[in-house]
């Protein structure tokens, strides 16, 4: 059942996704042709949301993305459902591309196989049963071949053969081979051929079904909630022990938080990926090209998965379904797409006073909100968790299957793509990923500092040498904010309202704790640089500016890097106390090992935001005990 609009923030339902197709096919600007790559809800600006009280009126924006006869980029729309009009139709500004959306990938796929110098290269190979061929078509931007024309969309195809349609297809990858689809010509343009490497014997399936034999003696673990969970939901807005949020999925973006507050304190106005880059360090021509964005080259929002209890979630559970457009124009709604439930996370707090004083522990727990997305071979998890103590954390889980190259002793190269099984490569690749963090600590503007440890010089005042500090520096324009980590020092950030206090005279502030995480590996003259800047610094900041969202630009497609970070930070704005925006860069650079074969377990990779005097003192105090001290069992 579909849930009624109470909130401007609300997802799009189906009827808005319907009406808002009907309303652009009835304008005369339509093109039959059309296909659909995104409904995103336009979000209203900050003050219709913040100043919005129950039974107000809000705007009810569509953008429609897609692509039809035109030889371009593709048509943004924007539809007003409740005036039922169109507000604007137009065409991509230059060389921009609309995401890529399921009709491009099985067109692609189909002129690939209907090529005869592609099949030819097949034969060469032994291979003539197409059916057993699955084809992974690659974004064609950044490295893009003399056969492209300027302002195409383009993708660059590789292949893998399965000895049945069930298979694991990676198992035997088709080395060499790789076809460039142009498609707005509609034609395969271009066929690589690097030359034969015979193809990997042994399967990689993964399917408990496929395995000589399954573990025994794991007992049953159950998770029993008998009094029912401790949080509230309305609607898309979730309450827990002082939180209140919303939550949402963009096609993009994936999952959002909205409007994260803390016994009624606002802390967050809008957190949520911007973008993310996957580039591959490898030699090989299967790869050396790879630098996928996820995000706004894919649409990794739209490739959410339909979570199943006791898989991907255990304990009580709370699901929310999402509706996102189909190709067609219809409305294709994925059920039980985010997760809700509370962990037990072990020991909050205890001391154990050993001369006659309080004997007390604490336990704490978290709320889970997570979504889970397959995007071709690879497969992410986001996970935000709130815990009892304030802290905010985002967690990515990665897992799936490795891209991966056949080899021969003469074409091993292990020092960048280290062995996974026998005559299996998978090369070194980054995951990096770019979090927006729209700030409103205690509302009113923010400052950013940067805080960490020094170690004092040995004086008179440091004989033994063994003194540090700790000192912070006020970040005051966009080019102070261009940060790296740097753990040896415990560097963090720290955002302040320098306009509240806690009871001891201290501002307000949270702090961003980020993991060891790389930032990206390419020189900074690279194709890859240019177009994944945001991977150069883990740390960006900005003044709010409602267009700025996108943090490699709106429309990555085939560009060259002609927006995001790099451009909003050019004019090196005053950012010493403002609408604060914080752009996180973190992940992970995968060295693969055979354990990552033939399925990935899962890696981990986030950040923390932590209270730093937010709080008078530790705000887990009134926890209730969860033990009988006279339980002596």
């Amino acid at each position: 059942m579909t849930l009624k609009i109470d909130h401007p923030l609300d997802p799009l339902n189906e009827e808005e996704i319907k009406s808002a197709v009907d309303i652009l096919k009835a304008d005369k600007g339509y093109d039959k042709t059309s296909t659909f790559s995104s409904a995103i809800l336009v979000e209203p600006e900050k003050t219709v949301v913040q100043d919005f009280n129950e039974g107000s009126s809000f705007p009810r924006n569509v953008r429609l993305l897609g692509i039809d006869s035109h030889q371009d980029g593709g048509f943004c729309a924007e539809i007003d459902v409740l005036a039922k009009k169109v507000v604007s139709l137009e065409r991509l500004p230059g060389n921009a591309q609309v995401p890529y959306a399921m009709g491009d990938f099985a067109t692609a796929m189909m002129l690939t196989k209907e090529n005869a110098e592609y099949q030819e290269a097949l034969k060469k190979r032994g291979i003539t049963d197409l059916e057993l061929v699955q084809i992974d078509p690659w974004p064609g931007g950044g490295f893009t071949h003399e056969s492209i024309k300027s302002g195409h969309r383009a993708f660059k195809c590789i292949s893998f053969l399965k000895e049945s349609l069930e298979d694991n297809a990676y198992a035997r990858p088709i080395q060499g081979v790789i076809a460039w689809v142009d498609l707005t010509l509609g034609e395969v343009v271009h066929v690589e051929d690097h030359g034969v490497i015979p193809m990997p014997t042994e399967h990689a399936r993964y399917d408990a079904g496929s395995q000589s034999n399954l573990r025994e003696g794991l007992k049953p673990i159950d998770i029993n909630q008998p009094e029912g969970s401790s949080f509230e939901v309305d609607g898309y807005q979730i309450s827990w022990q002082g939180w209140k949020f919303r939550i949402s999925i963009h096609d993009v973006q994936g999952l959002v938080l909205h409007q994260l507050s803390l016994h009624d304190r606002p802390i967050l106005y809008r957190a949520a990926l911007s973008d993310m880059v996957v580039p591959y360090g490898d030699s090989d021509p299967m790869h050396s090209w790879k630098h996928v964005f996820d995000g706004s080259e894919y649409s990794l929002g739209r490739f959410i998965n339909s979570l199943t209890l006791g898989c991907d979630c255990l304990g009580e559970i709370y699901y929310f379904d999402i509706n996102q457009i189909s190709w067609d124009g219809e409305v294709n709604k994925i059920e039980q797409a985010i997760c809700l439930h509370e962990e037990d996370y072990g020991i909050q707090w205890k001391h154990i006073d050993g001369q006659g004083g309080a004997k007390e522990v604490r336990r704490s727990r978290r709320l889970v909100i997570s979504s889970m997305f397959t995007v071709g071979n690879y497969d992410y998890g986001f996970f935000w968790y709130l815990y009892l103590d304030g802290t905010i954390q985002m967690e990515v889980k990665l897992t799936g299957i490795m891209g991966i190259s056949a080899i021969t002793d003469e074409t091993y190269n292990p020092s960048q793509a280290p062995k996974v099984a026998k005559n299996i490569a998978a090369p070194l690749h980054q995951h990096l990923f770019c979090f927006r963090l729209d700030w409103e600590l205690d509302g009113g503007n923010n400052q950013l500092f940067e805080s960490e440890i020094e170690l004092l010089p040995i004086n008179g005042n440091n004989p033994n040498g063994t003194q540090f500090q700790s000192i912070s520096r006020h970040l005051k324009r966009e080019s102070e904010a261009k940060r790296d980590v740097s753990p040896q020092s415990s560097r963090i950030w720290k955002v302040v309202n320098p306009n509240k206090e806690n009871s001891l005279g201290i501002p307000v502030a949270y702090k961003l704790m980020p993991g060891a995480t790389p930032k990206l590996l390419s020189h900074p003259e690279s194709v890859v640089s240019k177009r994944a800047a945001f991977a150069k610094h883990n740390l960006w900041a900005t003044p709010y500016v409602s267009e700025e969202q996108t943090a490699a630009g709106p429309y990555t497609v085939m560009h060259e890097g002609q927006s995001g970070l790099e451009v909003y930070t050019s004019k090196d704005r005053d950012i010493s106390e403002c609408d604060l925006v914080m752009w996180h860069t973190f992940g992970l650079n995968h060295v693969p090992r055979p354990e990552d074969w033939p399925v990935m377990p899962v890696e981990y990779c986030g950040f923390h935001l932590i209270p730093v005097g937010f709080f008078d003192k530790n705000p887990t105090l009134d926890i209730p005990p969860s033990c009988d001290k006279n339980d002596e069992s």
